[in-house]
This record gives C-alpha cells, structure tokens and sequence, in this order.
C-alpha cells in the first residue's frame, strides 16, 4: 500500500488544518435541543431501578438470570436486523430521524407500565409466574423499540455536523449546560432513606411510581424537540451500501476496531451497583451524593481547561490517562475499605469516598467528551475509507460482543448476588455481614481487576495528529465536490455520482 506522503505528490496540496477551523452549521434552537436531548438521558432514576426489583416489585434473581439469557440473545438477533435496516433508510426527512419521530411517541406511553407492575400485582411474592411473564414481555417489547431509536439517536448524534470542533463545542456544552437532570435522582435518594428509616409513611410503589412516570414523561418531551429540530448535515452515499459493505466498513476500520476490542476486555469487568452499598452496608442512599459534593467542584471546571489539555495532548494519552486514573482511585478506596472492615464504617468511608470523588472528578470532563469524539472520528473514518458511512451497522457491530458480554455478566451479577446471601426485601441494614463485604468489594475494587486488560488497546490507537488532519481535509474536498455535483443532477447522473463516490474510496491511503 502507497504511503500517504506519497500520493499527495500527484495532488494539489491539503490544508492540514481544516480539522481545527470554527466553523458553525447548528444553530441556537438545535443547540438547545442538543443539550435537551443530552439532558434527558440523566433525567431517570434507572439508579434504582434494582431496589424497585429487589424491594418492591419482586422479581426473583434466577428468573432474572433467565431474561437476562434469553433476552439478550433476542437483543443481539435484533440489532443485527434492525442495523442493516437503518443504514439502507434514505427518506426526504434524513436516514435516523424518521425512526425516532414515528417511535419515541408510542415507546414513552408503554414504557411507562414499567411503573404500574407492583400494582398489577400486588401481593404476590418474587417466584410469581405470570409477574415475571409479564416482566419478560415488557421487556422484549422495549427492548426491541428501544432497539431502533438507540441506534437512531446515535446515528443522528454523528451527522449533525460535519465539523469535528463544532461537533465537540455541542458536545462540551450539553455537559455543563444540562442541569438539573439529576435532580430526580437525587430526591429519590433522599426520599428513599426517609421511607425506609420510617420517617415519613409513604408506600415505596408509590414513591417509585410517582418518580417513574415524571421522568419517563419529561425525558421523552426534551428528546422529542432535538428529534423534531434536529438535522442530518453530513452527507450519506448517494449509492446504498450492501450488508456486505457493511460488514466490510468494520472490518477495515482500525480505530472502531479498537474501541471494541476495548469494551470488550473492559466488559469482562464483574460488578454490582454502587448504590446497593449506600443503602444495604452504610444504610442510606443519601451518603453517595453527599459524598459526591467535594468533587463537584472539579465536576464542571474541568471544561474550561479541556481545549487546551486536547491541544496539548492526543487523543490516544487522553483515553489512556483517563482510565489509568479512574482506576487507580477506585483500587485506592477499595484497598482503605479492606483494612479492619473500615468499608462498614461511614466515619472511615465517607471521608474516603469523598477524596475518591474529588480525585476521580478531576479528569470527569475528558471522560464525558472523548468517548463521543472516538465514535464520532470513527465514523468520518469510514467514510474517508469506504466513500459511505455505515453508522446503524457499526453501532451493532460494536455493540454486538459487548452485549453478548453484558448478558454473561448479568447472568454471573444475579447468581453472585444470590450466592453471597443477599435477601430481597430485608429492612436496611440487615444483610449479613459477608454479604456486606462483598457488596462493598463488589462495587468498588474487583470491577477494576476483572476490566483492567481494557486499556491495552487504547495504546494502539492510530486517529491522531497530522493523520486525523489529513482525514478529514481530504474529506471536506470531497463532500464540497460530490455537493457542487449533485445541485441540478439528472437521477442518471446521481447513480454516476455514487458510483464513483465509492471508486474514489477505494484509492490507497496510507497506514491507519
């Protein structure tokens, strides 16, 4: 293969920094709907959706074991479906957006009898068949829906610009802008520990149910409005890319190929939920956002040092430091824990929690940005590789181990957890003391250990430097040509027009 260099002597020469210029297609109205839709992704209270299970609607862990099985092989068969379906889409309102319009509507409304289930039956303990029918049903049919609008919502995410600053400008924004969408989750923290501590009398199905439907309700509207705003800038082949084509764009595109190989090691992390430890071992679910509060500080000030630390450092040392780091300060809390069974005191760890926060924060605006950039340069890779863009396709692919993964993990979650004694419906407090050592090791050091293999990769990663500037000037050069092409274009000159989109394509590039 000739080297970049090389081919670059029979053309006109590139402006390298195209990459960094300011330029802005999304408007005011859609950054607000950018940073709605970002918003509405943390406006849930999914943090306690296993003491819902566990507490309240009763759900026992070897038929959760069995969904989580049969589930997700139905999840993985559906992906691979809907993805190919997706990427054929070519319709006069985009390629995703159809598919979140015509499907976010019906999904909010049925999704919201999630909430109602201990209601329908009440009384009934956590072996009670037909609950768990019902349980397994709703579950395949929001998975399913949730399959299209997934794979839509994040398609659309990638092409509303064709600009990589702009794109990671939305990206930064949404972050600090999206306020208050925690907000549910914490007061139903608080409100939580109130109920359970039995100083207010309110039933928990309500508590849950009341929470549930406001979230599930405002989460949908502010997604709807980037849904409906939203549009679709950067170009999609004229010319449909075959599934083998699809296939092909994953196969050869080193930097996805990394960030799943990745997730992949990274997914062999085994773990429970951090918020089972508040509440069963320190008993309240208050105490993980207070010890939250020192690191807020760095939480959002991180932004306005992110430009220069991008300028400064690649994109490869970036995704290294962040996870090294991450990992080490949760080692760091695990290892105080172990020491004299400090991990069931809250004089010891709340201290230590909260330099964990502090610590782990300081990097918290990387982690939240890179993952998107990674994504979204893997795609303008495929296209600069292939001349198409397999977005569907490629969310599958990269989905597609890890969910197999994920399936395994909760299976091994749910038998771990009915393996180390834990009881369902206990008051709070009261499970075994073993039981609390490994809900404590369970959430902090042995999800590190059994992830750790996941950072090798990320050494690896080639998209950066002069080679992701070269990238992406060359495709600015042609998107603008193929663009001035198709303004007046005969439908005979289009099919023309994609034909060679993808001839072009096929043209040596050098190593990446």
């Amino acid at each position: 293969m000739q080297d970049a260099e090389k081919n670059t002597t029979q053309e006109p020469k590139l402006e390298l920094s195209y990459a960094h210029e300011n330029r802005r297609y999304v408007g005011t109205m859609e950054t607000a709907g950018y940073i709605l839709n970002r918003w509405s992704g943390d406006f849930n209270v999914n943090g306690f959706k296993n003491r819902f299970i566990y507490d309240v609607l009763l759900i026992n862990f070897k038929y959760l074991a069995l969904l989580d099985t049969v589930g997700g092989v139905w999840d993985v068969v559906n992906d691979t479906i809907f993805g190919a379906i997706v990427d054929k889409t070519r319709t006069r309102w985009g390629k995703f957006r159809p598919y979140l319009i015509g499907i976010s509507v019906p999904l909010t409304f049925f999704s919201a009898l999630y909430w109602f289930m201990p209601l329908m039956f009440a009384g009934t303990d956590d072996m009670h068949l037909p609950k768990f029918i019902a349980y397994f049903l709703f579950h395949i049919i929001t998975e399913t829906a949730g399959t299209f609008t997934g794979i839509a919502n994040t398609g659309l995410l990638s092409t509303i610009t064709p600009f990589p600053v702009e794109r990671t400008r939305l990206i930064m924004q949404a972050q600090l802008l999206a306020i208050g969408s925690n907000i549910p989750s914490l007061l139903m923290g608080l409100l939580l520990d109130l109920v359970n501590n039995k100083v207010v009398s309110w039933k928990l199905q309500n508590l849950f149910l009341g929470f549930g439907l406001v979230t599930n309700f405002g989460a949908a509207i502010a997604a709807f409005f980037f849904f409906i705003t939203a549009r679709e800038r950067v170009q999609q082949s004229i010319e449909v890319p075959s599934v083998w084509q699809g296939i092909k764009s994953i196969l050869n595109n080193k930097p996805i190929l990394l960030i799943t190989l990745s997730e992949f090691l990274e997914g062999f992390s085994v773990g429970t939920n951090m918020t089972d430890y508040y509440i069963d071992v320190l008993g309240s679910a208050t105490l993980q956002t207070i010890v939250g509060i020192p690191g807020s500080l760095f939480t959002y000030s991180g932004y306005a040092f992110l430009g220069r630390v991008r300028r400064r450092f690649s994109t490869r040392a970036l995704w290294i430091a962040s996870d090294l780091w991450t990992d080490m300060c949760w080692l760091g809390a695990c290892g105080v824990g172990i020491i004299n069974k400090n991990f069931m005191k809250r004089s010891v760890m709340i201290p230590t929690m909260m330099i964990e926060e502090s610590f782990e924060m300081m990097l918290y605006a990387v982690r939240k940005v890179l993952p998107a950039e990674l994504y979204n340069e893997a795609m303008d890779y495929c296209e600069w590789k292939n001349g198409y863009r397999t977005e569907a396709m490629t969310g599958v692919a990269r989905g597609l181990i890890t969910k197999i993964q994920r399936i395994a993990n909760n299976v091994v979650r749910n038998l771990i957890m009915s393996r180390i004694g834990y009881r369902q419906g206990m008051a709070v407090g009261t499970q075994a003391e073993k039981t609390k050592f490994w809900l404590f090791v369970l959430s902090t050091g042995l999800p590190v250990i059994t992830g750790a293999l996941g950072v090798i990769p990320k050494f690896l990663y080639p998209l950066t430097g002069e080679k992701r500037d070269r990238m992406y000037a060359e495709l600015a050069q042609r998107r603008e040509a193929t663009a001035r092409e198709v303004n007046n274009a005969s439908p005979e000159e289009l099919a023309e027009i994609g034909h060679r989109q993808m001839e072009e394509a096929k043209r040596p590039r050098g190593d990446l």
